[in-house]
């Protein structure tokens, strides 16, 4: 197995955060190089590495800069999402304390490339610690010449401003960001049109997360073909997994795309207790019950879950999956905009049946009423949020059946079955 850091190789170091100590290993050497290119080399480059996008939907990077390069409206601006409030997702946060610079020089070569001067980068406020670091790097970065006017002595101007969230997990879909960016509550739109097209303050707007923006200083200082040669052929490069649950050593670990379960489960001292199943896109994928699979986009999807954002969460056999699908359940209930009614009324009537059997409470012929909801709301949900916010419930009953009937309620001694 390859073992390349791109993104996490300054952790280490002291001061990291530092734009001094980021210069001595080179940073924003890939800035240079890119003001040195057309904005459409740029992208090429890009385009040619093959990196998709790191927040989940996997789409090409490239390709986006592109397609908002490509609309005539102007102007034109790009967002940073930093808003993780998934359960088991904290690498962004880890990103935004260590490595800031890193960050920023992605984030500028990104608006470069689409043709912006004005960036917005998008956090939950209770990241204080890390929201006072980056600040501090977007200002060593403005003085030293790589933001602001006429950077690095080029005709690119950027101005990049730090919003602070409530940390409404909505606020993650790009739609209901740009709600929240100006000013309104978070609620996703109908697509089409499609934020490239028509996005914050209903302009042409890129969205990039911060670990795909990471990505790019390395592809422009190595080129694409190094960087097309790490990990998985198809999607290429490092992943950022988030191990949470029961592992002996959660945290953040930097493997290459398409890492066996099993060798991620390693590097986290293994599980902790008898291995029951994974979540290996976090809360919003389909429970996994095997170890030997790799963790890349095609793969999961055919084993009928996704990677997503990588939060990999264990679960182990002393773990009761109607507990973990009604916890799952009240989430989504609490953080979904109520805009849609199947969402709205789905999540809460999903919460309220598996309240009822984590009690022991349950009804049998409910378990068939809730995959059914779950097919219902994966086709008619208006936006991702609603769409996924079963799996958990529908997968764990799929594959822990036995755990629901043995909480189906009794009543004078007979079991409703």
């Amino acid at each position: 197995m390859q073992d390349i850091k791109i993104i996490t190789r300054h952790l280490n170091t002291a001061s990291s955060a530092d734009i001094d100590v980021y210069m001595a290993d080179g940073g924003y050497q890939a800035l240079k190089k890119a003001l040195s290119m057309t904005p459409d080399e740029v992208i090429a480059e890009v385009k040619r590495s093959k990196l998709v996008g790191r927040g989940g939907a996997a789409f090409p990077t490239g390709l986006k800069w592109e397609l908002t390069r490509k609309e005539k409206a102007n102007p034109k601006y790009i967002v940073c999402n930093a808003s993780e409030g998934e359960p088991g997702t904290f690498k962004d946060r880890l990103i935004l304390k260590n490595d800031p610079h890193m960050v920023l020089e992605g984030f500028i070569i990104a608006a470069y490339a689409v043709g912006t001067s004005q960036g917005f980068i998008h956090a939950r406020e209770v990241y204080t610690e890390e929201i006072e670091l980056f600040q501090k790097a977007i200002d060593q970065a403005t003085e030293r010449g790589f933001l602001g006017q006429n950077i690095m002595g080029s005709n690119f101007s950027l101005d990049i401003q730090f919003y602070k969230s409530a940390g409404a997990y909505i606020c993650g879909e790009e739609t209901a960001l740009f709600e929240s960016l100006e000013g309104h509550r978070g609620i996703p739109a109908a697509r089409p049109p499609y934020p490239v097209q028509v996005g914050l303050m209903d302009k042409p707007t890129t969205v990039n997360n911060v670990e795909t923006l990471c990505n790019v200083p390395a592809i422009i200082n190595n080129g694409a073909d190094w960087f097309a040669a790490i990990g998985h052929p198809d999607y290429p490069g490092t992943k950022l997994f988030c191990l949470s649950g029961n592992v002996k050593e959660p945290g953040v670990f930097e493997m290459p795309l398409g890492t066996n379960l099993k060798d991620l489960l390693e590097a986290g001292g293994g599980v902790d207790g008898k291995f029951k199943a994974v979540l290996p896109g976090g809360i919003s994928s389909s429970l996994l019950t095997e170890m030997d699979v790799n963790l890349d986009f095609k793969t999961l999807a055919k084993a009928g879950t996704m990677l997503g954002s990588g939060a990999v969460i264990v679960i182990n056999s002393d773990t009761s999956m109607v507990n973990v699908a009604s916890n799952v359940a009240h989430f989504f209930d609490e953080e979904g905009c109520g805009k849609c009614s199947i969402c709205r009324e789905g999540t809460r009537r999903a919460a309220e049946i598996l309240s009822r059997f984590s009690r022991g409470q349950g009804n049998r012929n409910e378990l068939e009423w809730l995959l059914e909801l779950h097919e219902v709301m994966k086709d008619t949900a208006s936006c991702g949020l609603g769409q996924v916010a079963l799996n958990v419930a529908a997968s764990a009953i799929r594959n822990f059946k036995g755990e629901f009937l043995a909480q189906v309620r009794k009543e004078e001694g007979v079991w409703l079955r």
